[in-house]
C-alpha cells in the first residue's frame, strides 16, 4: 500500500524546513520537498541534513511531478515564495507568489487535496486598516501593503477567498499570516533574516547593537514595535491545522502581544549573559516612507476555532535560539 506523501514547498528554506523536520518525526509519511538550492544560498541544503525526505524537487520539475504522484499526494504545504521585501523585481515577484500559488491551489482543488500556504503580516501595510485577519473578500481587497512582496501576499489571499466563495477551493485551505518570525534554520537569508540573528555576531563579540532610529513621534528609538513569534510556534499550529480537516480560511500567526526592538535586543543579551549595549543607526531613505512601526496580530479567530496551546514570550524564545543554536556548534535544527 502506498504511503501518504505531503508536499512542502519552500521545504528547505527557514519556514519550510523546520515544518519539515516535525512531520518527518512520522515515519509513516512520506515528505516531499519542493526547492531550489544554488545560487547565493549554498548553506541551504543544511537545513535538510537532519531529515528523510523521501524526495527532492526543483521547481520546473513539480508539474511534472504531480502528475505522476498525485494519488498519493493528501497534503500540500505551500511556503514556497520571494521572500524578500526589498525585492525590486515586480513582475517576478507576481510571477512566483501569485501565479505559482494560483496554480498550485487549482490543482489542489481538482484533486481534493489539502492546502496550507504562507501569507503575510505585509499584507497590512502600515496598519491603517487594522490587523484583524477577517478572511471575506472585501476585508482582505481593502488592505494596503507598502511594497511588491506585500502585494502579491494580499493578491492571493484575495483570491483564495473567492474561489472558496465560489465553491472552487480545496476541501482545507488555510492561509497564514505570519508575523516577525525568528529561530533555527534562517542563516541563508542574509539581509531578510530575523533581528535576532543579524544582531547575535554584535552580542557575542560584546559589540553595541545598532537599531534604527524612529522617524515617527510616536515611537521613540528602537521602540517601534513587532509581534515577534519563534517558528516552533509556527510549525505547532500547522501541526494543529492538520490535525482539523474541517477549518479553512485566512488566519494571523502571531503571538498577539507586540514588543519593542530594544525588548528584543536586551532579550539577546540577557540570553548570552551580556549587559546590553545599543546605539542608533539613520534608517536607509528608501525604508522611510514604507515602514511598518506596529504590528500586532489578532489572534482570536485561531482561538474560536480551537488553538489551545501557549505562544513562547519573548524572552523565552530568545533564549532557546540563542542558547540551543546561534551559540552552538551545529545551528541547524
Amino acid at each position: 500500500m502506498s504511503r501518504e506523501v505531503i508536499l512542502v514547498t519552500g521545504g528547505a528554506g527557514f519556514i519550510g524546513s523546520n515544518i519539515v523536520a516535525d512531520l518527518c518525526l512520522d515515519a509513516e509519511l512520506d515528505v516531499v520537498v519542493c526547492d531550489r538550492l544554488r545560487g547565493s544560498e549554498t548553506g541551504k541544503w543544511r537545513n535538510l541534513s537532519k531529515h528523510a525526505v523521501a524526495d527532492f524537487i526543483a521547481p520546473d520539475q513539480l508539474w511534472p511531478w504531480l502528475e505522476a504522484n498525485w494519488r498519493n499526494v493528501s497534503f500540500v504545504i505551500h511556503m514556497g515564495a520571494i521572500s524578500s521585501t526589498l525585492e525590486p523585481d515586480a513582475d517576478k515577484i507576481i510571477q512566483t507568489n501569485f501565479g505559482f500559488s494560483r496554480d498550485l491551489f487549482a490543482w489542489c482543488a481538482r484533486q481534493q487535496c489539502r492546502f496550507i500556504y504562507a501569507s503575510s503580516a505585509a499584507t497590512y501595510g502600515a496598519g491603517e486598516a487594522g490587523f484583524e485577519d477577517a478572511q471575506d473578500v472585501a476585508s482582505l481587497a481593502a488592505l494596503r501593503p507598502l511594497n511588491a512582496y506585500g502585494w502579491s501576499k494580499a493578491l492571493f489571499d484575495v483570491f483564495a477567498a473567492r474561489q472558496a466563495a465560489r465553491g472552487s477551493a480545496p476541501p482545507q485551505w488555510i492561509g497564514l499570516k505570519f508575523f516577525n518570525v525568528y529561530g533555527p534554520n534562517e542563516a541563508h537569508k542574509g539581509a531578510m533574516r530575523s533581528v535576532v540573528a543579524k544582531i547575535w555576531p554584535d552580542v557575542e563579540a560584546s559589540r553595541a547593537v545598532k537599531l534604527f532610529r524612529s522617524y515617527n513621534d510616536q515611537y521613540g528609538d528602537g521602540g517601534q514595535l513587532r509581534d515577534f513569534i519563534h517558528v516552533r510556534d509556527l510549525v505547532s499550529v500547522v501541526r494543529w491545522l492538520r490535525a482539523e480537516p474541517t477549518i479553512s480560511g485566512v488566519f494571523n500567526l502571531g503571538t498577539g502581544r507586540a514588543r519593542s526592538f530594544r525588548d528584543l535586543a536586551r532579550a539577546v543579551f540577557a540570553a548570552a549573559g551580556r549587559e546590553p549595549q545599543i546605539e542608533f543607526i539613520e534608517m536607509p531613505r528608501e525604508l522611510r516612507d514604507r515602514y511598518q512601526y506596529f504590528t500586532q496580530a489578532h489572534m482570536e479567530r485561531l482561538r474560536v476555532a480551537g488553538y489551545r496551546a501557549e505562544f513562547t514570550s519573548l524572552e523565552d524564545g530568545v533564549v532557546d535560539y540563542v542558547t540551543g543554536y546561534l551559540s552552538a556548534r551545529d545551528p541547524y535544527r
